[in-house]
């Protein structure tokens, strides 16, 4: 069946619908993620401010005071979410979606829907590998990245619509029954509450804080262990603020208190950093990839067994068909994948629910505590967690529930 239309569209759900994702489950939404339809209010009401209203977190920019406490203070405000719609020739359509606004939509209407429209909607590699090839003039990576995420899961999504299939069994059939989460975010005693086991902070400071810095981080993950106790994991994100020195130094004082993981300490760039840090830390378990793009970066993670868990965004790094790539790599070097954000999107835990390297699924919590899931603004159609554990939607694509009239043309 061929390809009739690609476009970028902005969803504008009515606020009567609003019943979204995990990841913008969220009393305070960073543009990067924004979904573009309503926040609701909930009923019930909260017992205190969200962590990630006002905590400070350690990030790329910390080293300059004027931006330092918080990324939505450097962060572009005008970028928000991009949505994708393939339309086949019988009328079936998909959606997918990314961030970073207008270059993006642009990307995808100015070049990237011209290439595909005509297509057969089921030569899928074919489809990935032009995306991956047209965007070489001017990189793959970056901002294209998340153009062809966007494309890519829209065409997932009528694929799967088109064959009356939810995606999931596209990709072989469900590999376990149901996805055990963490808990992404700094509220731990609400995580506990809503039945998480596994739980990640956001680290609050990094080189700039000097000594003192140190100490915090190191007060504040002993008090989120003495919280859950020693029989839950717990996991640290350090979101691109570090270097190698300063990671090892923080690694060896975090060490008394068993991190599973410290994540994305490194610029992303820094694939030297990266090969020194496993050396220097060959006794703690290190993730990243949240901010590469394309697989070919996670291949060369695996060949040089740099990290022990890979950490792709399936939004970003160029949707479904690259994710089945790294995946692919994965397995074979024995290493985990474990999807940015994607047990809070119909994305992500289609993808985690199908492959066997994916035991984990991270769902990000910036809501208030004391608010029930349930009440909180997501996209219909999107499972949420319940006891720490998330269940697909087995309706045909992804299974969202949105309706055509709510999309309108980007420009």
């Amino acid at each position: 069946m061929k390809i009739t239309s690609i476009q970028a569209v902005k969803l504008q759900m009515p606020q009567a619908a609003a019943p979204s994702t995990a990841r913008s489950a969220s009393s305070v939404t960073s543009p990067q993620y924004a979904l573009g339809h309503p926040q609701a209010e909930s009923k019930t009401p909260p017992r205190r401010r969200a962590w990630a209203a006002e905590a400070e977190v350690a990030n790329p920019m910390s080293r300059y005071p004027h931006v330092k406490r918080h990324r939505s203070m450097w962060l572009p405000k005008e970028w928000g979410a991009v949505w994708c719609k393939v339309t086949l020739e019988d009328g079936t359509w998909g959606l997918g979606s990314t961030a970073h606004g207008r270059p993006v939509a642009a990307v995808i209407e100015d070049h990237l829907a011209p290439q595909l429209v005509g297509q057969d909607i089921l030569a899928g590699e074919k489809l990935a590998d032009m995306m991956f090839r047209l965007t070489k003039p001017y990189g793959t990576v970056g901002l294209a990245s998340y153009a062809i995420s966007a494309v890519d899961l829209a065409l997932w999504d009528a694929r799967g619509k088109a064959l009356g299939k939810p995606v999931y069994e596209l990709l072989g059939g469900p590999q376990k029954e149901r996805l055990l989460c963490y808990a992404t975010g700094n509220d731990v005693d609400w995580y506990q509450e809503l039945g998480f086991t596994a739980f990640k902070l956001a680290c609050p400071y990094g080189p700039a804080d000097g000594l003192d810095g140190l100490k915090k981080n190191e007060d504040f993950v002993a008090g989120a262990r003495e919280q859950i106790g020693d029989e839950c994991e717990l996991m640290l994100d350090c979101w691109m603020a570090f270097d190698v020195e300063y990671t090892v130094r923080l690694a060896e004082r975090l060490r008394p208190y068993g991190l599973k993981w410290i994540e994305e300490c490194l610029l992303s760039e820094d694939f030297d950093g990266h090969r020194a840090l496993r050396k220097r830390l060959p006794w703690q378990g290190l993730a990243t990839g949240e901010h590469w793009y394309t697989h070919v970066p996670f291949q060369w993670a695996c060949a040089h067994r740099v990290v022990d868990i890979l950490q792709p965004d399936i939004q970003w790094v160029g949707g479904m068909s690259t994710c089945l790539k790294i995946a692919a790599a994965a397995d074979a070097a024995g290493v985990t994948v474990l999807p940015h954000g994607g047990g809070g999107t119909a994305f992500g835990q289609h993808f985690s629910l199908a492959m066997g390297c994916a035991p984990l699924a991270e769902y990000f919590i910036g809501s208030s505590p004391g608010v029930p899931l349930e009440e909180l603004p997501r996209m219909p159609g999107v499972a949420i967690a319940k006891d720490g554990y998330v269940v697909p939607s087995d309706g045909p694509g992804f299974g969202m529930d949105v309706s055509e009239d709510w999309l309108v043309p980007f420009f």
